[in-house]
């Protein structure tokens, strides 16, 4: 299960309505504790896809690395990426399976018509060949 503060969470929602109607890309920072991650700063994350960002993101090595720089400095960790899909549902693609981490929540927001619709978060398989939804509770 992953729960997300109402700080962190408005300012994910607010990325992804900024970009719109591209994909944003970010970090979420916090902590884990009896099955149940905390997620207390989100980190917003420059999409580095050359190509239509309306469709893809992408993130660059470095930046994951500062993430976690900055996740240590606050004695927290790295909990997941989160990344918006415009103009349809929050499903964890082919693409995004692929770029995943095992070790990561991955949640996506799904912004219809420049707007937060819904959100669903996503555990892959150390395989990247599945992801399971996980629970996913958010502040608004």
């Amino acid at each position: 299960m992953i729960r997300i503060e109402q700080d962190p969470w408005a300012q994910m929602v607010e990325h992804a309505r900024a970009v719109y109607p591209n994909e944003c890309c970010g970090a979420m920072l916090g902590t884990s504790s009896n099955g149940t991650k905390l997620v207390t700063s989100a980190m917003r994350l420059e999409n580095a896809h050359q190509g239509s960002q309306a469709a893809r993101y992408e993130l660059r090595a470095e930046d994951l690395l500062k993430a976690d720089a900055e996740a240590r400095k606050r004695k927290l960790d790295v909990i997941g990426i989160y990344h918006s899909h415009p103009d349809c549902d929050a499903y964890f693609s082919e693409t995004d399976l692929k770029n995943s981490c095992p070790w990561y929540s991955f949640v996506v927001l799904s912004i219809k018509q420049g707007e937060f619709d819904h959100a669903n978060s996503w555990l892959p398989d150390a395989d990247q060949t599945s992801a399971a939804k996980e629970e996913l509770e958010y502040g608004e």
